[in-house]
Order: structure tokens, then C-alpha cells, then sequence
């Protein structure tokens, strides 16, 4: 069968895209216009007015008494307080469970999520899902250095999808919430019509979007639309299993990487044999661009074997093989019409004149007609009217009647008191926890708070199964974008700090085997989400917890432990440094494991101190130096004394030699006067 052009691959594939994305568009358009009109309705300056209430009340007064939002921003502010941990769980005891590579995975995607600015890629996502029901952010690899040519090295960025709702779509035999089992994907974005001529050089024809609103906009920006089309495809492959028995260890060898004639050499010089040879199925990724009339590019396979746009719901169930999804607003719409439709009918009785009026006849006034007008304004001492009119005819003495003010119904007080339970029912009401006084235990804080998480539950449980997926795309991606040998890539802690590490680099396990430098494609991870209380919360917390320990030891040991931890996790502005001091003190007496960092501090310290003396050792050298210095000195002053003693010895028998000599030469004995 010859092999079809690209072109004609091109617009076969460009049909079957139209085609489908027609099915599924017409399958969710009613579900993801309430999507879209939900998150008007919360956010949109007058769209809680929209449609044919609006043209009801014509004419009168439209208030918004916008609630549905503060409970919105109040959910949201929860889930970010809140701390979503990401963890990876090694699939085996072998070397790919190695502490150093679970913290190597774990830091890069932090320096990933920190470098690509992922915090407003979520914040969006969780904004969307839980205002409309749907939220989502794109995983995609980018250059790190796209001004430097010679550069070839990507990394991965996490980057917000603004409107999901109306521009992601999944094939319909999609089911999972995380779309791990999707073989097509829509996305479509918008571009100005100059943009897209600029890009592409010609004038475009729109995508076939349909899910779109804009009652109350009145000027909206001129834009064309592109979907980037994603694409599952699957190929055979074949692959050759390794072992190297020496070392106990096995790997799998496929695709180009078998044609590398000098690597397989290397290989079998390295004890490694060729086991087994089979075919396997591949996954890959592919991505169009395409607008309505035609394919506008063709990606390579993307990194990893998932499509990279990630989902969040906020209440999701298939009903009638139909995805539904709503958020926070859906069943409080009608409440908050309620509420407005009764504020605004209050107001336009309140804005009515609250006096009785007199009620002339026109002859009655003639004349008088601007002093009457104006008496609210100059307050007249008296007013006047005619008393007969042009014929001479009496006219009657006062007024013919007076209006009655306004009166508010009973039923409108009752039904506003009413209203106001049923939205505060639906969206939950933050009143308790406004309500709380200084002197309230924290037990009984941390309880109300509980009780107010209530509506927050389910949403956070999504928000952290988006991130857990997020992490799981990002890992088969990154076995992909980092492969460079010897690459050094930053990685973060989960405090904050940033080091430097080699990636794919061979080197010794604990059992001093030799390890596989590929440090991503031996990643073989599970991934698990953990919720818990933001790092401020939890700081204090521990601080809480370490002072009431604190009372239960009288060890000058313990005490100092526990005194050095609470310091280490106090919070403050400009306390940075003491805190650094304390964990240092904890990690020098074994209390909390150091990082690869200190680790090496303590290494080369340890080191330099055994170069170098110990300055009381020192001192004790050049004491015994000294002593031995004065010793010596004592000696020869001795030796010194000695000879002095000898002179002096000399000295006096020579006297008494020359005394004697003396005394011979005069004829007396030595000895007599």
C-alpha cells in the first residue's frame, strides 16, 4: 500500500479532527454554557441580570448584592492556605528507590512549579473549577535560554488555560477525571487577527467554537480562534532487554538507541548481555495546530506519554453518558436572584416620597404652580391657591384628596429574612469564625475552623488530585526533557532553598554498585498527594506543641532541644538568621537530618579539622614548648653557675699561689701573719 503524502495525511486528519470535535462540542455545549454562565454570573458586573429576568423587570431598578463571590474567594483562600504535597514512592527496593533520587525528582519539580511561575497557573485553575466546574493548566517544555541560539537544553513549564470551560475538550469516551485514558484533546485560544497573520501569513479561518456568552459586553476584542489538537498514537517498537549479572541489574534498550553500534560495543565490554529481543507498544504525543480550513504546524512527539493539559473539576458526575460539573455558584443562583429582585424592589419603594400629597384641581393652582413646586426646596411659610377660578365661580376651600406614601408589604420583610437563610445554607457562612474573641482556646478554634472547612472538603480533595496528576505528566515528561549528561539543574527544598546538582551522571550506590547515570528514565514512581496546613500553620503549630513538652522534662538536654526546635520554626519578620542558627545547632547535635548541603559543610569541616589543630591542643603545645624552653634555660643557667663556681675556685688557688710566692720571696711561710 503506498504511503500517504502529507498533505493528504494532513486533511485526512484535519477532517477527523472537525469531525469529532463537532460531536463532542454538541454533546457538552448546554452543559459548559452553565460552566461559563455560573462564572459570569460571580464575577461579571451585571450578569446576574442576564436573560429574560432582566427583560421583565425592564424599566426598573436592577441591583446586584453580590454574595455568591465572598464565598467563592473565601474557598479559595482556604485551599491556598492549605499546603498540597506532591510525594513520589519508589515501585521497587532496587537503585531507582534511592533517597537521592526521590529528592532530586522532588526539588526539580519545585524549581519547575517556582522557575515557570506554576502558583498563578493553579490559582486560575482553582478559580475556574470552583466558580464554573471546570479548571485546567498545560504542562509544556520550553527552551531555558531562548536568546541564546547555541542552547539547545528545555525545561518544563506549567502555564495557566484561562476559560476551560469553553476551550478544553476531551474525546467522549473519556471517563476518568484526570483524563488518563483520553485519545484526543482540544484546545483552543485566541489570537488577534494580526497576530495570526503575522504567524502564518495569510488570513484565518476561525475554529468552530460555540460555547461563548457576552450578554452585557458590549465591546469585546476582535480575535480569531486555533485549536492545538492532541493526538494518542500508538506504534510498534522493538526493544532488547540487558542484564549485567555481575552487577545484578537489568535495563530495557529500544528505538535509535539499538542502531548506536559503539554503545551496544561499550555495553558488552561492560559485562552487560543481550537477554531477550521483543516488539512493544509505544505511546507517543502528537499536537496539530490547525485553524478551521487547515493544519497550521505539526509537532515531533511531545515529551512523555500523556497528553499535557491537566483537569479540575469541581463536582463532576457522568449522568446519561454525559460529563456534568458545576461549582460553587450553580445552586445559588437562584437565591441570589431572589435576594436581588427583593433589595431592588425595597429600594424602589424606599426612593418613592414618603409624604402624603395634596391633590388640586388645575384651576385651583393656576398661578401658583412653581411655589408649590418648589417648597420642598425654599420651605414657604404658607402656600396659596385660587379661591374661585375665571368665571368668578367659587372653587372648593382646600384640597380635593391626598396620595398615600408607599407602604412596604409584609410578606416582602418575611420573604428577604427567608432569602437570606437559604444562600447562607447553600454557600455555607463564615459568621461563626468572623465571631471569635481573643480568648477562645485553640481547641475550640481549630473546631469552628473544621466546621467551616466543610464546604471547602471536596474542592481541596480535587484540587489535590489536579496536582497529583499534574506531578504524574510532569514526571513522564521530565524522563524525556532532562537527558543531558552532566547537566546541572537547580533543585529546590521544600523550605524554599535553591542548590545546584549533576543529573545523569554514573555513580556508586549505598551497596557500591555502580549506578545508571540516566536519573529521570530510572524514575519509576508512584505519585500520592498530601493535604495539610499551610507552612505558617504548621510553624506554629509545632511551636505550640514544642512549649507544652517543654513542661513535661526537667533534662537541661531535653529542654535544650526542645528549645532550639521551637526557635528554629517561630515566625517573624527579620528572625531569618536565628532561625538558621538553631537548625544548625540541631544538626549538629543529630536532632534533624541535614540536606545534601549541610551534609557537605559538615564534611569539609570535619575535614578542615583534622588539618588543622584543635586551638586548645595548640595552646597545650606551646605550653609544654614553653616549659621545655624554660627548662633548657634552667639547665644552663645551672651549667652557667657551675663554671662561675670554677672560676671563682681558679681564681683563689691562683691568689694563694702567688700569696705564697709572694711570701716565699720575703722569707715567710705561707700561712703566718
Amino acid at each position: 500500500m503506498p504511503r500517504e503524502s502529507k498533505q493528504v495525511r494532513h486533511e485526512r486528519i484535519h477532517a477527523e479532527a472537525l469531525e469529532e470535535f463537532d460531536k463532542v462540542q454538541s454533546a457538552l455545549r448546554d452543559e459548559r454554557m452553565q460552566c461559563l454562565q455560573d462564572r459570569r454570573f460571580c464575577s461579571v458586573p451585571g450578569a446576574q441580570w442576564e436573560g429574560p429576568l432582566s427583560e421583565q423587570l425592564l424599566g426598573r431598578p436592577q441591583m446586584e448584592f453580590n454574595k455568591i463571590k465572598l464565598s467563592v474567594k473565601r474557598i479559595i483562600n482556604d485551599i491556598t492556605n492549605s499546603r498540597i504535597g506532591v510525594t513520589f514512592v519508589p515501585r521497587s527496593s532496587k537503585t531507582d528507590s534511592d533517597d537521592r533520587l526521590v529528592d532530586l525528582v522532588q526539588g526539580k519539580l519545585r524549581a519547575d512549579e517556582y522557575e515557570s511561575d506554576a502558583d498563578a497557573a493553579y490559582q486560575n485553575m482553582l478559580r475556574e473549577a470552583v466558580s464554573g466546574g471546570i479548571g485546567a493548566v498545560e504542562l509544556r517544555h520550553d527552551r531555558v535560554d531562548p536568546d541564546d541560539e547555541e542552547d539547545e537544553r528545555t525545561r518544563i513549564c506549567i502555564e495557566p488555560i484561562y476559560d476551560a470551560d469553553a476551550t478544553v475538550f476531551f474525546d467522549l469516551s473519556s471517563r476518568k477525571a484526570d483524563k488518563s485514558d483520553a485519545r484526543r484533546c482540544w484546545r483552543i485560544h485566541p489570537m488577534t487577527p494580526q497576530a495570526y497573520e503575522a504567524e502564518y501569513g495569510f488570513s484565518a479561518t476561525d475554529w468552530p467554537k460555540d460555547v461563548q456568552q457576552t450578554y452585557f459586553d458590549w465591546c469585546t476584542p476582535d480575535v480569531v480562534y486555533v485549536a492545538d489538537y492532541y493526538r494518542v498514537e500508538k506504534r510498534k517498537e522493538r526493544s532488547q532487554k540487558w542484564v549485567n549479572k555481575l552487577l545484578g541489574e537489568e535495563k530495557i534498550i529500544s528505538g535509535d538507541d539499538l542502531d548506536d553500534e559503539e554503545e551496544m560495543a561499550q555495553l558488552a565490554a561492560l559485562g552487560w548481555t543481550m537477554e531477550s529481543e521483543s516488539k512493544r507498544e509505544v505511546r507517543e504525543i502528537r499536537k496539530y495546530i490547525m485553524d478551521g480550513a487547515r493544519i497550521l504546524d505539526e509537532s515531533d512527539p511531545l515529551p512523555g506519554k500523556y497528553i499535557p493539559i491537566v483537569m479540575m473539576y469541581g463536582d463532576r458526575e457522568i449522568i446519561d453518558n454525559v460529563e456534568r460539573c458545576q461549582g460553587h455558584v450553580r445552586l445559588a443562583k437562584d437565591p441570589q436572584r431572589l435576594k436581588n429582585m427583593q433589595l431592588s424592589k425595597l429600594a424602589e419603594i424606599a426612593a418613592l416620597t414618603s409624604r402624603e400629597k395634596p391633590i388640586f384641581t388645575a384651576e385651583q393652582i393656576t398661578g401658583h404652580e412653581q411655589r408649590w413646586a418648589q417648597d420642598n426646596i425654599r420651605d414657604y411659610p404658607f402656600l396659596t391657591i385660587n379661591g374661585v377660578d375665571e368665571d368668578g365661580q367659587p372653587l372648593p376651600p382646600g384640597p380635593v384628596s391626598y396620595t398615600k406614601p408607599p407602604q412596604v408589604p409584609p410578606a416582602l420583610g418575611v420573604l428577604i429574612q427567608q432569602t437570606e437563610a437559604e444562600i447562607r445554607e447553600i454557600l455555607g457562612s463564615s459568621q461563626q469564625g468572623d465571631e471569635i474573641v481573643s480568648n477562645v482556646s485553640t481547641e475550640t478554634t481549630s473546631l469552628v475552623q473544621q466546621r467551616l472547612d466543610m464546604s471547602t472538603a471536596g474542592y481541596l480533595y480535587n484540587y489535590a488530585q489536579a496536582r497529583r496528576w499534574g506531578a504524574k505528566v510532569w514526571l513522564s515528561m521530565a524522563a524525556d526533557v532532562y537527558v543531558e549528561e552532566g547537566r546541572e539543574v537547580r533543585v529546590m527544598s521544600e523550605d524554599g532553598d535553591a542548590s545546584f546538582e549533576k543529573i545523569n551522571v554514573p555513580r556508586k550506590g549505598a551497596d557500591g554498585a555502580l549506578i545508571d547515570g540516566a536519573d529521570f528514565e530510572r524514575a519509576k514512581f508512584d505519585v500520592y498527594a498530601e493535604i495539610g496546613p499551610s507552612s505558617a500553620s504548621a510553624r506554629q503549630a509545632t511551636v505550640r506543641a514544642v512549649t507544652g513538652m517543654m513542661t513535661l522534662t526537667q533534662d537541661p538536654q531535653d529542654l535544650k532541644v526542645l528549645t532550639a526546635y521551637a526557635m528554629m520554626n517561630m515566625e517573624g519578620e527579620g528572625i531569618g538568621d536565628v532561625r538558621r542558627y538553631y537548625r544548625k545547632q540541631l544538626v549538629t547535635m543529630g536532632v534533624v537530618e541535614p540536606t545534601k548541603q549541610e551534609a557537605e559543610e559538615m564534611q569539609a569541616a570535619m575535614q578542615a579539622a583534622e588539618q588543622k589543630p584543635d586551638p586548645q591542643a595548640q595552646y597545650l603545645q606551646a605550653e609544654a614548648a614553653k616549659a621545655a624552653a624554660d627548662a633548657e634555660n634552667t639547665k644552663a643557667k645551672t651549667m652557667l653557675a657551675g663554671v662561675d663556681a670554677q672560676n671563682t675556685q681558679a681564681d683563689t688557688e691562683r691568689i694563694k699561689a702567688e700569696t705564697a710566692l709572694k711570701l716565699k720571696e720575703l722569707g715567710k711561710p705561707y700561712g703566718m701573719p
